[in-house]
């Protein structure tokens, strides 16, 4: 798809009346963790405190991280996991889960933290009502790394996902390993075929298989399918997706297995038809109690390349072998398997499919259920955080102004809305809306003005109906079948 070079940043939608207000936290590229209003306003930037993802709790107080491991390597190695409070105090710290000695470095200890944590007393790291997390004692589950060799897999060394939980005082209490668990997956031949020969090679380090990444965890906290009776949705249990294999799945804490799944393959039951592939997810979690929705599983089904499995046109090799040019906002019942919502280019207002692209991020990404309803998107590569109502209304948008050096991007990785009451620091400021601008009026000042001199009919022509618009009809009235 093609980007415009130049396009406005900051707050470019706000309708105060249909929102649910209050302030936003995300990873604003190399500055650190920002926390903005809703008309934009930069209320507070953690400088040089990073987020794999930030994080907000009550009290002002934020979780990120405040090293990473040489690239050279480890991928997407954070070394602590950090809390601070609203002046940049370290309250609370966790780094010793691996003794790490890389060549030409400092030998020191980490937490190898990636993409997420949770800290006890909130199920799911962003706002539930009457559910706040912990900001003085509590345990803290943790995704982190190991480097290890499983010959189930592959005779290649893996850089395999595990979570564990540690506790106020830095104790590790709980550890569980995803390859332990590879034959409860059910991979296909085909799929076991490509994973031993390229479990998804990165070259830090001498070569690993990152053969998972497991990129979102969280509990699945009091929920109605446990209160009937379903003990696979336990709340200790913990639900989380990995982003190569397309699986989404629920580990039962007690025992480490996994009690629910869903993928890696979707053409295997009407009721996994219907759902559609999901390709390189992000975000999977259980709507928690207290929220509309509750009990639902919400995600953000990323599209781009994912899988491992029978080679095709695409994949000539069978890895990444699940391609998508969209991205999908999925509410779905996890006992049926039936979307109860979604936010697709459909409910965005493109031309599906041939223009379905413009809702599209190929990585990162994530969404959040608010108390009134609403959504509140990351469309992460783009650096966009949107809030959609149940109707698909855009009634707040941001765009990131934080460019990246090295990786010349805005992406956002995922930002969360907490209520203003959560930072007692900030004076609240006045909820002004932003209008949608006319995009076909808008110019930049200095640029032709709008409007023509002069309008010319020509007898006997009708509306176009070239090539293009035949293709787009044709597409709207498949899309309608």
């Amino acid at each position: 798809m093609a980007y415009p070079s130049v396009y406005p940043t900051g707050v470019t939608i706000y309708d105060p009346k249909k929102c649910w207000s209050g302030y936003t936290i995300f990873q604003a590229k190399e500055a650190g963790a920002l926390l903005i209003d809703m008309n934009g306003t930069e209320v507070q930037l953690w400088k040089g405190l990073h987020g794999f993802p930030n994080t907000i709790l009550p009290g002002g107080y934020v979780m990120g991280h405040l090293g990473l491991r040489n690239n050279a390597f480890g991928m997407q190695d954070q070394t602590d996991l950090v809390q601070v409070d609203w002046d940049g105090n370290v309250v609370w710290k966790f780094n010793q889960y691996e003794y790490i000695e890389d060549p030409g470095e400092e030998p020191q200890w980490m937490a190898r933290q990636h993409h997420d944590f949770q800290r006890e007393g909130n199920p799911v790291g962003y706002y539930v009502p009457g559910m706040d997390p912990r900001v003085d004692g509590g345990n803290t589950l943790i995704l982190c790394h190991k480097n290890l060799y499983n010959k189930k897999i592959s005779d290649k060394r893996l850089l395999d996902d595990t979570i564990i939980e540690v506790t106020w005082g830095g104790d590790i209490v709980w550890e569980w390993t995803c390859s332990d668990h590879f034959d409860e997956f059910g991979f296909s031949e085909a799929a076991k075929n490509i994973l031993c020969r390229d479990p998804n090679m990165r070259t830090a380090g001498g070569g690993m298989g990152d053969w998972m990444h497991v990129n979102c965890m969280s509990v699945l906290g009091p929920n109605r399918w446990y209160d009937a009776g379903d003990e696979r949705f336990h709340p200790d249990n913990i639900i989380i997706d990995g982003r190569e294999t397309n699986i989404l799945a629920i580990i039962d804490k007690k025992t480490g297995k996994i009690v629910w799944q869903v993928g890696p393959e979707y053409d295997t039951s009407p009721a996994l038809k219907k759902l559609g592939w999901i390709i390189g997810v992000h975000h999977t979690h259980m709507i928690s109690r207290g929220l509309p929705g509750e009990g639902n599983i919400l995600l953000f089904d990323n599209g781009g390349w994912a899988g491992y499995g029978v080679p095709n046109p695409g994949s000539p090799t069978g890895s990444k072998n699940a391609l998508r040019d969209y991205s999908r906002v999925l509410e779905f019942d996890p006992v049926t398997l039936q979307i109860v919502w979604q936010y697709t280019p459909k409910e965005a207002g493109f031309v599906h499919p041939p223009d379905s692209n413009r809702f599209y991020s190929p990585f990162i990404s994530g969404a959040q259920r608010l108390p009134n309803g609403n959504t509140l998107i990351t469309e992460g590569s783009g650096g966009r955080a949107f809030e959609v109502t149940p109707d698909h209304e855009i009634v707040w948008e941001y765009i990131s102004p934080y460019w990246g050096k090295q990786m010349k991007m805005n992406m956002v990785y995922r930002a969360y809305r907490v209520p203003y009451e959560w930072v007692p620091q900030a004076e609240r400021a006045p909820e002004t809306p932003i209008e949608r601008i006319d995009v076909a009026k808008f110019r930049v000042p200095g640029a032709a003005p709008l409007g023509r001199k002069k309008e010319t009919a020509i007898e006997g022509t009708k509306p176009y109906q070239g090539s293009t618009a035949l293709c787009i009809a044709a597409a709207e009235e498949v899309d309608e079948k």
